[in-house]
């Protein structure tokens, strides 16, 4: 299948009708919580997908997965935060806010990858899915600690300051781990996956019709609500600025050959997973880091991260960097 083929499926296709739509000023819109009653349906669907599959699973590779998922979320922020105060684009504390969205991922990059998969014909193993829900916690961690050295490194000449800074980073630090493991999203990725695991497997079969075949149907309305907030942040670009832009298009380039290095190479995973782990890599969340941010770094301009992960980043990987990691993890396996 050519690169330009690879596009042309229902769900990226109606990614970029809600983009067309939104650039138009078309009257298009969804009901106000009907976008978030398909998010739900869609991890609640994956779960317990997860679930069936790792029931069967090997308990040292789900292990490795999992530390693999903590070392993604972990370093990616420290190289995003590296490159941005390398840029001199942005403030400190906006690099540190921006750098954790880069850390954690996406769900609808995930999903939209899952589709991509699903038209090549390519089976994935499941682990991915428990990295998606191990990766969302440890990136929010890491941009505090990082926000943290930037109020220490920006008031190093008045201890009183640095004191209260780190008092007050300690509180939140509770605050957001709890918020982190406590996720919606996340719950409800992870309870779905255990009812999955553990419950009958002939019981199960009567939720193929809810998780299976709408599936691909529920996900395109999805994308088409996303398609329309892209569109809608797509102004906002020209704020961020070339060089900043240009963040947006590289990071997801770094972290997904990170990602299809680790999945193939270290994880041992086929075409598939490793494509899954490149994804992983690759996207920014949009959906949990944001309002984390927002309690943890309240100095950050909102504008600039969510421009970056929904504006950039998120089409950047629908249209081309999921073929892309898919290309590079056909390319190792073809090697090895």
């Amino acid at each position: 299948m050519s690169a330009f083929s690879s596009l042309l499926i229902p769900a990226v296709l109606f990614f970029a009708l809600g983009f067309i739509a939104r650039l138009i000023k078309s009257d298009l819109s969804f009901p106000p919580d009907l976008a978030k009653i398909l998010a739900i349906y869609l991890l609640v669907s994956i779960g317990l997908h997860g679930g069936v599959e790792l029931a069967h699973a090997d308990l040292g590779e789900a292990f490795a997965a999992v530390f693999w998922a903590l070392v993604l979320g972990l370093t990616l922020p420290i190289v995003g935060f590296a490159l941005l105060l390398a840029t001199k684009s942005v403030a400190p504390l906006d690099a540190a806010a921006i750098a954790a969205h880069y850390g954690s991922v996406s769900a609808g990059t995930f999903l939209t990858a899952i589709a991509f998969l699903a038209s090549q014909g390519v089976d994935y193993e499941r682990y991915p899915l428990i990295m998606l829900a191990v990766m969302e916690s440890p990136a929010i961690i890491i941009g505090l600690l990082l926000a943290s050295w930037a109020r220490g490194r920006a008031a190093r000449t008045d201890h009183k300051v640095i004191k209260a800074a780190e008092t007050g980073d300690k509180g939140r630090l509770r605050e957001l781990l709890h918020e982190a493991l406590t996720n919606g999203s996340v719950v409800l990725l992870i309870g779905a996956m255990v009812i999955g695991a553990i419950a009958d497997p002939k019981a199960m079969e009567s939720l193929e019709p809810f998780t299976t075949d709408i599936f691909m149907g529920m996900l395109c309305l999805f994308l088409l609500e996303m398609g329309m907030e892209a569109g809608r942040r797509f102004g906002d670009f020209r704020r961020v600025g070339l060089v900043l832009g240009g963040f947006g298009l590289v990071m997801p380039l770094i972290g997904g050959v990170i990602g299809v290095l680790v999945g193939h190479l270290i994880l041992g995973f086929g075409v598939g997973g490793t494509t899954l782990v490149g994804v992983l890599g690759a996207s920014a969340s949009y959906i949990a880091v944001p309002p984390a941010m927002r309690l943890a770094i309240p100095e950050a301009n909102p504008s600039l991260y969510l421009t970056l992960s929904l504006g950039v980043t998120f089409p950047f990987n629908v249209v081309i960097g999921i073929p892309l990691y898919h290309a590079l993890a056909q390319m190792l396996a073809g090697g090895g």
